[in-house]
């Protein structure tokens, strides 16, 4: 893998590229936080309105396999900045991290508190082509130091080491970032500015959004609307989370009709994705943010619905209007999916590069996607690693070794577990993540001196100490 330094010092001079800088692609990045693979109107949705996200898909191509990093955000962000593996950046739970807790089976290792600075970003490779970088909303990779600026980007608006926005409504207590709006309306003002400035000039647009992350916070008229849509729904009928939701989709159509009235849209590229699966619950609430169904669980599990994602790609000239994709494809690709749509090389990472798959729809060529959560989650997860390979995802829990093995063509839900019935196939995929794990030099959890010494005072027998698998 290489360096910052090391990737940078392959780049030609930057007057070399001010011809072709004129003609370059614009890219523009939207995340959506916390948001499901099932919450918008395009992948089925019969509660949430989001006609602009459904425009965008229509218009563009739409992934229904697509996978998060890490189904918890900071460390899925750090893939799509670097297109490595959090494993690999040593970088696996979001920023800073819960406690450890005491009566746990496992300590949970530590990990970096910032996106390292030696790794290549997506604006540190755009910039010495003469793009223009922005990151506007929600950064959660790194404070003082750490922030956009230092990683890249020319301007960085509201982008900070916190992850939950104090508030939705002003004064946000956001540093950087003032308005007098909803929150999501002011980040897609600054968005739409920026956009406006730098019409004349290749530029890259990283719009990180704040919603749909709690505080649940919606205006008012909004929630209200869905309170009355929601008698009689049992699924996705949260009213203020659908609210906040139509404010993020009337941002991504805000975006889309600035770049149309600046005649711009025809040489933008859009990539619109979340940064883990929908949550589901988290802490002591009792109530359900969103559902995933048919995926299972949620944010902060390594079952399907913590870590498939909504993924919507707008290539002008090259995708095909309304195509869809059911290829498994992971936040790990974007940078060398954006190196290739814009002519540059990318620096050598985990990801691959989606343009075969954005002008043909051929599959991306790789063995397999894999995932390392060694931590426990504030939604229930416990630690443990994935890989998928085919239609065959394997996922392996820390504290006891327990397998669960499962055949998503035939059972999307995570059902029935099919360890006990191949075990040949479950050991193969067994050995297939451990020498991955060893190649990333991924940091394992340790058993908890703590938990052992309390299950001997009390007697307890039979019961194997966890041990942390190599």
């Amino acid at each position: 893998m290489w360096s910052r330094r090391q990737f940078l010092g392959t780049l030609p001079a930057v007057a070399g590229f001010a011809q072709q800088a004129k003609a370059r692609m614009n890219v523009i990045v939207i995340l959506a936080d916390d948001l499901g693979a099932m919450d918008l109107g395009c992948y089925g949705s019969k509660y949430h309105e989001t006609p602009n996200l459904d425009s965008l898909a229509a218009s563009g191509m739409r992934f229904t396999q697509a996978y998060a990093a890490c189904p918890v955000c900071s460390p899925t962000r750090a893939s799509i900045m670097t297109g490595k593996y959090p494993a690999r950046l040593q970088l696996t739970d979001w920023i800073p991290g819960r406690r450890q807790w005491s009566a746990a089976k496992l300590l949970t290792p530590p990990f970096e508190q910032a996106l390292p600075l030696k790794e290549v970003t997506l604006a540190e490779m755009l910039k010495p082509a003469g793009y223009v970088t922005a990151s506007i909303g929600k950064w959660h990779l790194g404070g003082d130091g750490f922030l956009p600026t230092d990683q890249g980007f020319d301007l960085n608006v509201g982008g900070t080491d916190r992850g939950s926005p104090p508030s939705y409504f002003p004064p946000y207590k956001i540093p950087g970032l003032e308005g007098q709006d909803y929150l999501t309306d002011t980040v897609t003002a600054r968005a739409e500015q920026f956009i406006e400035s730098n019409k004349d000039k290749p530029f890259f647009l990283y719009l990180p959004h704040f919603a749909v992350h709690t505080p649940l916070q919606a205006k008012k008229e909004l929630t209200a609307k869905y309170a009355k849509k929601a008698e009689g729904m049992k699924a996705q009928s949260r009213p203020v989370y659908a609210a906040m939701l139509e404010s993020l989709d009337d941002g991504v159509g805000r975006v889309m009709k600035k770049l149309a009235d600046l005649k711009i849209d025809d040489r933008t590229a859009v990539i619109f994705l979340s940064d883990n699966g929908g949550l589901r619950f988290e802490g002591s609430q009792k109530e359900a943010v969103t559902d995933n169904a048919p995926l299972r669980a949620g944010k902060g599990h390594l079952f399907e619905g913590g870590i498939r994602i909504p993924m919507l790609v707008r290539w002008p000239g090259v995708t095909k209007a309304g195509s869809t994709v059911a290829h498994a494809v992971c936040s790990t690709d974007l940078l060398p999916t954006i190196a290739q749509m814009v002519g540059l090389e990318a620096p050598v990472v985990d990801g691959v590069s989606l343009a075969g798959t954005l002008k043909s729809g051929a599959g991306p060529k790789r063995e397999a996607l894999f995932w390392h959560y060694p931590h426990y989650s504030n939604q229930g997860g416990s630690p443990g690693g994935a890989v998928r390979r085919g239609d065959w995802k394997l996922i392996e829990f820390y504290e006891d070794g327990r397998l669960e093995l499962f055949n998503l063509k035939d059972d999307p839900g995570e059902r029935v577990n099919l360890a006990g019935k191949k075990k040949g196939v479950a050991e193969q995929m067994l050995q297939l993540l451990r020498h991955w794990r060893t190649s990333v030099k991924a940091t394992m959890p340790r058993s908890n001196p703590y938990f052992e010494a309390e299950k001997a005072d009390q007697g307890l027998t039979g019961v194997e100490a966890a041990t942390p698998i190599a």
